[in-house]
């Protein structure tokens, strides 16, 4: 028997060459037109390169509110951006937060530059946000607008809609748009955009008016039809419409103690020498951050200790201190050093945790998604909560409730009696409802709203968002405590900012007094721990267009070591190492 060896194979014979047929492609010239893939199943097909605004033009009416963006494949587009292949395409209306976001940004550009036509030798401010939907908004250089000049104001920016003049867009190098903003005297964005690391900027002009608006725009003037200015002390309100009511700005409400914290935190940036971020970045790059972080705290201790006097000068009118604010406003450190401040003055506080008062799970209420609702205050047992109180209060016996959260429902807690004049410190979103402690038990309360009313803005026209701070504390903090990452505290960020639309904001005015928690310096102790957070969101994700936003937003700030932060520090409560964390003296 004799072995062959095999032959061999010619591997050569087996690709095909080029021209071969194997599948049904094959080259073309590029079609005119471009299809757009919708959310709901639908196809569009429109001329290519066309703007986004044009190939969206038939969905019309069917819109449940105005368009002002769009999602393509996943990233935030203008609808000025030309389509030029085929792509998954979303609109984005005012009735989402991008949209919304989109829609106030280009609303005060209109405002921008209607003031700069009619008052070109004065300065316009964008102060801070107000509570029922608007911006509260300063003139320096001259005395506050008359109701007539507001009036004539309000007409400008109409008459600027009416025209429908486009946002032109321009990207320049940066020495280009310093330049432009120091010949406008605008010293403050020329101070911001030295410390900016690329070598252009995207600006927009409206008429003869020129900004960098830190974010998307609108095509034109003639989306901005929603809109008022109202008079206030001191300055004036530009209102806009809200998510849930698109099509009309929201009136304005009254909220003197929202407007004072905001006030005092410019009073406490005054002292500091801060005026915006280029100003921090100035400072921090001059070696004055200690400086910086010393004050920023000591402003926070006085503050805490003035409330702390206020609560003991209250006696028998303050033996219930509610505690209420909004997620990651630092509520926990806040209260602890409220604690401290209490017992330096010969006080004795004892702290009840509202989350053992939940009713049990078979009865907890239902959101409209059909979710288990525990922000709202029906979530709790307040008949419970409120007889305990008076118990309590009236130097009583209490066999306090303990919730067991993997079987949902109470056990058997601690026995508890406070020792006469004794002090309850109850912690929780619900502090400032009316519904969460009997009528009788108000003559007995002080109430606290707690959060992060940061006033310290990028430039005159560009705020930061109170909320964006929060956010940022929040995926610091979840990240290390929790075990999430930024994607899922994105994720679960719009629920809750529904909760706290629901069941803190419309009490906040009914706090005895208000405690603002941000700190001046705190974006540049957070950005380092949160951009490997944001830079590890999946791309194509609605979370990874908003860590892309936060991304661009924190590299205003020059980033600062968290070493120098005190270890009592509210900031503490969400980059950890807090001397507070255990703090148990005031349990009781």
């Amino acid at each position: 028997m004799r072995l062959e060896a095999p032959h061999p194979v010619d591997n050569a014979a087996r690709i095909p060459k080029a021209g071969a047929t194997m599948t049904s492609s094959r080259f073309v010239e590029p079609s005119d037109s471009v299809e757009l893939h919708l959310p709901d199943g639908r196809t569009l097909r429109g001329p290519r390169g066309a703007t986004i605004e044009a190939l969206l033009a038939p969905l019309g009416e069917e819109l449940p509110a105005p368009l002002v963006a769009a999602v393509v494949n996943g990233d935030l587009q203008e609808l000025t951006h030309p389509l030029t292949m085929e792509a998954a395409v979303r609109p984005v209306t005012i009735a989402e937060v991008d949209g919304a976001r989109i829609y106030r940004r280009s609303l005060t550009f209109l405002l921008e530059a209607a003031f700069t036509a009619l008052f070109p030798a004065a300065a316009l401010f964008i102060d801070h946000s107000l509570a029922s939907g608007g911006y509260y908004c300063t003139v320096r250089g001259r005395p506050p607008l008359t109701d007539d000049e507001l009036t004539a104001l309000a007409a400008e920016m109409r008459r600027l809609v009416a025209e429908n003049l486009p946002f032109a867009r321009r990207t320049v190098p940066v020495p280009e748009a310093i330049t432009h903003f120091e010949s406008q005297r605008f010293h403050d964005k020329a101070q911001l955009l030295r410390h900016r690391r690329k070598p252009t900027i995207t600006l927009y002009q409206l008429g003869n008016c020129t900004d960098d608006t830190h974010g998307f725009m609108v095509p034109a003037s003639g989306y901005l039809r929603w809109f008022e200015l109202t008079s206030m002390p001191g300055g004036f309100a530009l209102s806009y419409p809200r998510q849930h009511a698109p099509f009309r700005p929201t009136p304005l409400a009254g909220s003197p103690k929202l407007l004072g914290a905001f006030r005092q935190y410019g009073a406490w940036l005054e002292k500091l020498g801060i005026a915006n971020v280029g100003a921090l970045d100035d400072a921090i790059k001059a070696g004055r951050s200690r400086e910086i972080v010393l004050v920023s705290e000591a402003l926070h201790e006085q503050t805490i200790a003035e409330i702390a006097r206020q609560v003991a000068d209250r006696g028998e009118r303050a033996r219930l201190v509610l505690i209420a604010g909004p997620s990651s406003s630092g509520k926990t450190t806040f209260a602890r050093r409220l604690a401290v401040q209490l017992i330096t003055l010969g006080l004795s506080p004892f702290a009840l945790e509202l989350d053992n008062y939940f009713v049990e799970r078979g009865r907890t209420p239902r959101d409209a998604t059909g979710e288990l609702d525990y922000e709202t205050i029906d979530a709790l047992e307040l008949a419970q909560l409120g007889a305990h109180l008076e118990q309590l209060l009236a130097g009583r016996e209490v066999q306090l409730p303990r919730y067991n959260f993997l079987d949902g429902r109470q056990e058997a807690g601690d026995v508890i009696r406070l020792e006469p004049g004794q002090i309850i410190i109850l912690e929780g979103i619900h502090g400032l409802n009316p519904r969460l402690i009997p009528p009788v038990l108000a003559a007995q309360s002080f109430s606290i709203y707690a959060s992060a009313l940061t006033q310290l803005n990028l430039d005159r026209h560009n705020r930061v968002a109170t909320t964006d701070t929060r956010l940022i504390r929040r995926i610091v903090r979840d990240a290390r405590d929790r075990g999430y990452d930024a994607t899922e505290t994105i994720n679960r960020w719009e629920s809750v900012r529904r909760g706290e639309k629901l069941h803190i904001f419309p009490y906040q005015e009914n706090a005895d007094v208000m405690f603002n928690s941000a700190l001046a310096y705190e974006l540049s102790v957070l950005r380092p721990l949160a951009e490997p957070l944001l830079r590890q969101v999946a791309p194509g994700t609605a979370a990874k267009m908003e860590a892309r936003r936060l991304l661009a937003f924190l590299q205003w700030f020059l980033p600062l070591p968290p070493e120098g932060v005190p270890d009592n520090s509210i900031l503490r409560e969400f980059i950890g190492g807090s001397s507070l964390r255990d703090f148990k003296l005031w349990k009781g």
